[in-house]
């Protein structure tokens, strides 16, 4: 039985994930001009600006996927090294005086006129694919011996560098925990997992406790009613969202944390917003969306697996957990979990990069679901024979 091209087209595009996808979006839209009017009245003279700003970044997302899943994965896994050397390049250019734009003390925006680029949101991009890349094509390399366990290291080492440089410590501690994700589901040796893992934390570790100002945020998240009015301020205000919000929350629009007692509402504590509005309910109801997107990207991850799609299995893979670990330690640092750290919510907090980046994700993930779908419509079509010019073809 032909399929038209309208329903081959229906067939193979993944509704539930693009609803998910879509869906979440929408409440970042929404929650966005919720917690910002009154930051941006004040200081913009338009309750609107934030809200009217995500909103065109929205749209610059969307036709930023339409670009992307029109890629092949085959060009990706090819120009996957160029990606990585361009990000490099990027990282450094960020870092030079008088070139990267500095906010809030870190220097880790490019500006390009009317917007403004933050690289450490691309080097998350182009670092699930170059690896998902690598190790699709070194598996006996990382699997048997050093060399093939050491360069993957050293190139995470320079990118977790730059970004500290910056300094952007919860990039790269997301960076880097999704690249050894990787590499232990690429089949990386136990024991090699675990001296990665434990030079990680170690190096990590070590750059807190040498920073004063990254321990001073250690010691405040042990105990941020201490020290309320100074270096916990954010993280009690963001507590007592929390609290206001009871089981379901005060009612869209209705937050009085956002009225200028929690800075930066609208980006990296948006969750604690969302949990004074909409309560403990509203909270576990968006951490579902963002369980359910996930779980439906790994189960794309392991069907290419399965078939021995492995560039798209361990791509797919990388950029759940990225979500994963994002959701985690921005929905950490609101509640108390997580020492403060500056992370945006996937899809709900303003930020123009990260959306732009989530988006390309997302809509690598969709290419990704596309060709598999592709690939099984192939697989399991009974074969037929066409005339072309005068001979026989077989077709699938």
């Amino acid at each position: 039985m032909m399929t038209t091209p309208s329903a081959d087209l229906h067939n193979r595009i993944d509704w539930s994930l693009l609803c998910l996808w879509l869906g979440l979006m929408t409440i970042g839209l929404i929650m966005v001009a919720s917690a910002s009017v009154a930051f941006a009245a004040a200081n913009y003279h338009d309750a609107w600006y934030f809200a009217k700003r995500h909103g065109v970044y929205m749209v610059l997302g969307l036709f930023l996927s339409l670009i992307v899943v029109s890629v092949p994965m085959s060009m990706w896994q090819r120009y996957s090294g160029y990606l990585l050397v361009l990000t490099i390049a990027l990282l450094i250019i960020v870092l030079i005086p008088g070139i990267g734009k500095k906010v809030n003390g870190s220097q880790r925006w490019l500006s390009l006129g009317i917007i403004s680029i933050q690289v450490s949101e691309i080097a998350k991009f182009a670092a699930v694919i170059f690896f998902a890349s690598f190790f699709s094509r070194r598996y006996q390399e990382l699997h048997l011996g050093w060399q093939g366990f050491l360069k993957p290291l050293l190139l995470v080492g320079v990118l977790a560098m730059l970004l500290l440089a910056e300094p952007d410590f919860g990039s790269s501690v997301v960076l880097c925990g999704t690249v050894f994700a990787m590499m232990f589901i690429a089949g990386v040796r136990i024991w090699h997992f675990g001296l990665l893992v434990a030079i990680g934390v170690s190096s990590l570790g070590a750059v807190a406790v040498f920073s004063p100002y990254r321990m001073q945020r250690l010691i405040t998240f042990l105990d941020p009613w201490a020290d309320q009015f100074n270096a916990g301020y954010q993280l009690t205000q963001s507590l007592i969202g929390f609290g206001r919000g009871e089981w379901f929350g005060l009612g869209l629009g209705n937050s009085l944390q956002k009225l200028f007692f929690l800075p930066e509402a609208h980006t990296d504590f948006i969750f604690a917003i969302i949990a004074e509005e909409f309560g403990l309910i509203g909270a576990v109801v968006l951490l579902g969306l963002f369980a359910l997107l996930i779980v439906r990207i790994l189960d794309l991850s392991r069907r290419n697996l399965a078939v021995g799609r492995v560039f798209p299995a361990l791509a797919t893979f990388g950029i759940a957990i990225l979500f994963a670990f994002q959701v985690f330690i921005n929905a950490g640092v609101a509640s108390g979990l997580l020492p403060t750290k500056g992370l945006t919510l996937p899809f709900i907090s303003y930020g123009g990069s990260s959306l732009l980046i989530n988006c390309v994700l997302m809509a690598f993930v969709m290419r990704a679901q596309w060709e598999m779908r592709g690939f099984a419509m192939a697989s399991f079509a009974p074969s037929r024979r066409v005339r072309r010019t005068g001979s026989w073809q077989e077709a699938t």
